[in-house]
């Protein structure tokens, strides 16, 4: 989900379950310690399984279902428009390349995502004036049926992320658009009762430049609005709509360029306190990123406070996907591979030894920082997204392709 500045490849703030199969490989983490540590904890390495290779396009965003990946495509790389959808046979541990979907006048095809049911898939168009958002049947999910291709109107100068989330039994894309032609970036939310004719139910002027993503759960809707920091807004919880939401309060992290977000429960504590945020700052594809992941308390939703980071010097975080049963967040880190982060309990509360100058907490210190990948054979990696299903654990990699590994445990 590479920023709406994305233009340009280099020096720029870089623009981005189910199924029955067999039970992956995972890789066991050394628990944490409960006694302050001297240092920190070495993380784990995890294990490689295979990769599925993209040589021709930056390969961006990954989704997977079952037996079946996606992943979209970004840019130009040698010539070539990030114009396709890959779909990928994953139940083996290698990837196998089953077929493609070109989008038409699409040069970036970021988001792909498949509604909970199954039965369609929404992939995000970034190309001012030809944004848009494109819905497909996926009757058979190796071959999706195009339904709908927007055009015109606010999407047209570029879907930057579309989201699907479902409130109170309806299923909505909720779309980050970019700034362009000095229209301001906006949100908009689509209503998908009857794919072939999504309807627009609310759409609103948001971000600082720009917003950049979203996450729907339990009837909160939380904005990534990069200076503006996250919007908490009600959609269903207290009141609010998704026709008329309700912003409840806004949460600002340290550095800004608030990029994406995840609201974690814990389902062995029921904690339900804390959001992740992800930072992303200039980079250089294949070499270079900044940001961090910062750790927000929204006990109060009225008041959010930044209470613990995680940083990797010269490297940059861009996409999260939780394993919330085991507690281990995967957090895309560009040319710093896959991170993996234990986000079990207290992420707030830490001693005098485990904070930064500014008080925060300290993940890396806390020996929060559990395990590491960063593919196979040593070659450069510049990972864009992560995904983590009951189908195993696979990451998006602009300049390899897919790969997959082994999913942490405790």
């Amino acid at each position: 989900m590479m920023g709406a500045i994305a233009s340009a490849l280099l020096a720029t703030a870089l623009s981005a379950c189910g199924g029955s199969d067999p039970a992956p490989t995972q890789v066991a983490v050394t628990p944490p310690r409960d006694t302050t540590p001297t240092t920190p904890i070495a993380p784990s390495v995890l294990t490689h399984l295979g990769q599925g290779a993209v040589p021709e396009r930056y390969t961006a965003e990954v989704w997977v279902r079952g037996t079946t990946a996606y992943t979209t495509t970004w840019g130009t790389r040698a010539g070539v428009r990030g114009n396709a959808v890959k779909i990928w046979d994953v139940s083996a541990n290698q990837p196998q390349l089953v077929d493609s979907v070109i989008v038409a006048n699409a040069t970036t095809t970021g988001d792909v995502q498949v509604s909970d049911d199954g039965s369609l898939m929404l992939v995000a168009i970034e190309s001012n004036p030809n944004g848009g958002v494109a819905i497909y049947s996926m009757a058979n999910p190796r071959a999706p049926q195009l339904i709908t291709r927007t055009t015109g109107g606010e999407l047209q100068y570029g879907v930057h992320t579309a989201e699907l989330a479902r409130v109170n039994g309806v299923l909505y894309a909720f779309c980050s658009i970019d700034p362009a032609n000095g229209v301001p970036a906006r949100l908009v939310v689509l209503d998908l009762s009857t794919p072939s004719a999504p309807r627009t139910v609310w759409s609103q002027q948001m971000g600082t430049p720009f917003i950049h993503d979203v996450f729907v759960r339990d009837g909160l809707l939380f904005t990534a609005e990069w200076t503006d920091g996250v919007g908490i807004w009600d959609i269903g919880a207290q009141g609010g709509s998704v026709s008329a939401p309700r912003l409840l309060g806004r949460a600002r992290t340290v550095g800004g360029q608030a990029h994406n977000v995840w609201w974690v429960h814990d389902p062995v504590t029921q904690s339900k306190k804390y959001l992740l945020v992800g930072q992303e700052g200039p980079g250089s594809i294949g070499s270079s990123s900044i940001g961090d992941v910062h750790v927000v308390d929204i006990s109060n939703l009225a008041a959010p406070v930044e209470v613990a980071v995680y940083s990797v010097p010269g490297a940059g975080t861009h996409n999260f996907s939780v394993d919330e049963a085991r507690g281990f967040a995967y957090a895309a880190y560009y040319n710093g591979g896959v991170r993996v982060l234990d986000v079990r309990g207290e992420l707030g509360t830490c001693q005098t030894a485990q904070k930064t100058a500014d008080g925060r907490c300290n993940l890396t210190s806390m020996s929060r920082h559990r395990a590491t990948y960063s593919g196979s054979g040593g070659v450069p990696v510049y990972v864009w997204g992560v995904h983590w299903s009951a189908s195993g654990l696979f990451a998006s990699d602009m300049l390899n392709g897919l790969w997959r590994a082994a999913p942490a445990v405790r």
